[in-house]
């Protein structure tokens, strides 16, 4: 086993001619193999393979030498094992009872990714199912010998169970039985929220206050869901859909929170930058202290502030200072006209990002107030077109008026 982790292929291959068992297991029921593909030794596994080596064996807490190499990306033992038989690691959360197999499981062999392709973060891809095309979100082999990632696999899983609403994307089902985990959810063809304020830039006050609202009757949904409220934890354009009616819907629930009997949650460590996105994260939760669904409406106002401005937080700032920035409370300055922030729309904003949380209205109170500023911008919409209607019509009759005598008079001339 020594020999297996230095790579020594001449001292391996005397040992074994001296009659040394190639499936010899220590006092944890390790073998040679199970080092060498810790190690990444392909020429190690190769010669250990060929001398007769068991590719399943399990050592006491049940990992095999794939999945010893999975965990160490080693790929090229990976393949190795694979091409003489050894199978992937058990699903961790694989049932041994067909009655326990959930409701929501998909075979696998269901889904066609021939002319799949990567969309939105790097975890989701396109694929084929039952005639239609949906995104699936799949877990590497890596995921099964990560306790952490394993509980927020389930975690994910059985929230998005729960959810059912316009405004949110649709869970549709999920592989659990087999390896690799995945889950299946309703694709958006129209792309994320990101992608189309690169595109369009600054948007009129109106379509912002339009796809504000659909955010917030999203947020609202997961706040006021019983008996468990849900916070999103990681809203931001990256993770708000666009559907082929031009509504949004909130999508994402990776590092979501569940909160049951406390009214506030605690991360047992600081929030890892690769799990979110820094520009949008509230200071409560950059300090590592205890939160609530409010750190969902500071980071509302933050996007619906980037709608109007065209840019997102602090844009020239590098991604890991933004939030120290909120903990001093600098917030993002207003750049656009007074106009466009019209109606309280400004106001709004300010409360929604306040440095106390308990100041921050709630999502049921958001949507009121933005119907009213919707209300106000369709008015001043109306009262634009109105006059030049009026001009129009007028502008028609007097045209009408005056082609009439003209059309008599050539009729009187023909006749």
């Amino acid at each position: 086993m020594y020999m297996a982790n230095e790579g020594d292929l001449d001292g391996i291959k005397e040992l074994l001619d001296s009659g040394t068992d190639v499936n010899f297991r220590d006092i944890d029921k390790r073998t040679a193999l199970h080092v060498a593909a810790c190690q990444g030794r392909t020429d190690v596994v190769q010669l250990l393979l060929s001398r007769g080596a068991h590719v399943d064996v399990e050592d006491r807490w049940g990992s095999t030498p794939l999945a010893d190499a999975v965990y160490y990306k080693n790929h090229n033992v990976i393949k190795l094992l694979e091409k003489h038989g050894a199978k992937p690691p058990t699903a961790p959360m694989h049932v041994e009872n067909a009655r326990e197999v959930p409701e929501y499981e998909i075979d696998p062999r269901e889904l066609d990714f021939s002319n799949s392709f990567e969309i939105t973060k790097g975890t989701f891809r396109i694929a084929s199912w039952r005639g239609i095309q949906v995104a699936v979100k799949t877990l590497g082999e890596e995921v099964f010998t990560d306790e952490n990632k394993v509980k927020a696999f389930r975690d994910e899983l059985a929230l998005l169970q729960k959810i059912r609403h316009p405004n949110v994307v649709q869970f549709l089902g999920a592989v659990t039985q087999s390896s690799p985990m995945i889950i299946v959810t309703e694709y958006l063809p129209k792309g994320d929220l990101r992608a189309y304020l690169k595109q369009k830039g600054a948007l009129k006050p109106s379509l912002a206050v339009k796809f504000a609202l659909d955010i917030a009757r999203g947020m609202n949904y997961l706040h006021e869901h019983r008996p468990e409220a849900i916070i999103h934890r990681d809203l931001e354009p990256s993770n708000i859909l666009r559907d082929d009616s031009g509504h949004l819907k909130v999508a994402d629930f990776g590092v979501s929170k569940m909160l049951k009997v406390a009214k506030t949650v605690k991360e047992d460590r600081p929030v890892m930058c690769q799990e979110t996105s820094w520009r949008y994260v509230a200071p409560e939760v950059f300090k590592n202290e205890e939160y609530d669904t409010k750190v969902d409406v500071f980071s509302f106002a933050l996007i619906l502030q980037e709608m109007i401005e065209g840019s997102p937080p602090f844009p020239m700032m590098q991604e890991n200072e933004v939030p120290k920035a909120y903990v001093a409370n600098q917030r993002p300055p207003f750049r656009a006209s007074t106009k466009h922030y019209s109606y309280g729309l400004r106001e709004l904003i300010e409360e929604c990002w306040s440095e106390e949380p308990f100041r921050r209205p709630t999502f049921r109170q958001i949507i009121l107030r933005l119907d009213n500023i919707s209300s106000q911008f369709s008015r001043r919409r109306q009262w634009k077109v109105g006059p030049l209607k009026c001009l129009l019509s007028l502008t028609a009759m007097f045209k009408k008026d005056h082609s009439e005598p003209s059309s008599r008079s050539s009729r009187s001339t023909t006749r």
